[in-house]
């Protein structure tokens, strides 16, 4: 019984750590190369929108929580854009055997959001992802200001109200 206490309390431990680490490593996004849509490699250090807040959001077609945030916030997209400029950008962490469904997916949504392609999940592992959907949300300069993590009815609402304070500011 000693034993798995004292398992317990070193996993606690890590996790606390990794946790921690992930916020102060995170603060800006990591330089990593994805792919487009069309097959083009962009790095994520060129990911900008003008001073504006962005959102990225880390999903894939096998996941259904995923599917569902990225088509509640489709509806509510072109509204909260002309309110307060944000851009969402999609990053899909689809493997190579599934990746092939994404674009087809993504025109059959008519999702306007910027997608890419993260089919070794780099970006999605540097960003200390282990499930999706994870949504991080940057301000104007890049600072990562917000993380979540799952989907749930209502979470969308939570996110703009983190775009909002982050335009009043």
């Amino acid at each position: 019984m000693k034993k798995i206490f004292t398992l317990f309390i070193a996993l606690a431990t890590v996790g606390f750590a990794s946790a921690q680490t992930m916020d102060e490593a995170n603060s800006k996004l990591p330089s990593i190369d994805l792919k487009t849509l069309d097959g083009e490699t962009v790095n994520t250090s060129t990911f900008s929108n003008d001073g504006n807040p962005i959102v990225v959001s880390f999903w894939a077609t096998w996941c259904a929580p995923c599917k569902k945030e990225l088509s509640t916030i489709h509806e509510l997209y072109p509204d909260w854009q002309d309110e307060t400029g944000v851009k969402l950008i999609a990053i899909s962490i689809d493997n190579t055997r599934s990746s092939s469904r994404v674009k087809p997916y993504v025109d059959t949504e008519g999702w306007e959001y910027e997608c890419f392609l993260d089919e070794n999940s780099d970006f999605f592992r540097a960003m200390n992802g282990v499930t999706p959907p994870l949504t991080f949300l940057m301000d104007g300069e890049g600072n990562i200001v917000y993380t979540h993590n799952g989907y749930s009815s209502g979470d969308e609402d939570e996110l703009y109200e983190k775009i909002l304070e982050l335009v009043e500011e």
